[in-house]
């Protein structure tokens, strides 16, 4: 297997800041090898189903997906119920992280199948926290079903 298409997370975020901050925590706690960051909902769903710039990839489904909800092209919760309705991707853990705090964002995510809710903390610090925080949560100590289980 060829560590270069091995990916643990996939970053779906349209904000370069976020996407930055985000890269930052995570490499800082050295969980970065194997990330892949897309700017917007189409592109992540290219990039799980193997469509369009990502139609040759090699078929390595990354262990988890930190998924804002506010995305151009296609939002958050469309990629989600996708990811949801595809067994090839419906047992991927999908964590929403996103601005917003509002309660029907929140209870929609979960019907859809989102395996946690974030807020993004406004305060730097707090940001890299909260972001390391889930990605050795996610990544280390989570023990997920194997992706192409079912």
């Amino acid at each position: 297997m060829d560590k270069q298409y091995e990916i643990d997370i996939l970053l779906v975020e349209d904000n370069p800041n976020d996407a930055e901050l985000t890269t930052r925590a995570l490499k800082k706690h050295n969980m970065t090898n194997s990330l892949e960051w897309v700017k917007d909902g189409k592109e992540a769903l290219d990039f799980l189903f193997l469509q369009g710039h990502y139609a040759t990839r090699i078929n390595h489904k990354p262990r988890l997906v930190l998924l804002d909800l506010r995305l151009p092209k296609v939002n958050g919760l469309e990629v989600l119920k996708a990811i949801r309705a595809n067994p090839e991707t419906k047992m991927i853990p999908v964590v929403i992280m996103t601005s917003s705090t509002e309660e029907q964002d929140i209870i929609n995510s979960y019907k859809l199948g989102a395996n946690s809710f974030v807020s993004k903390p406004v305060d730097f610090n707090e940001f890299i926290k909260v972001v390391a925080n889930l990605g050795f949560y996610w990544t280390l100590i989570n023990k997920a079903p194997p992706i192409n289980g079912s």
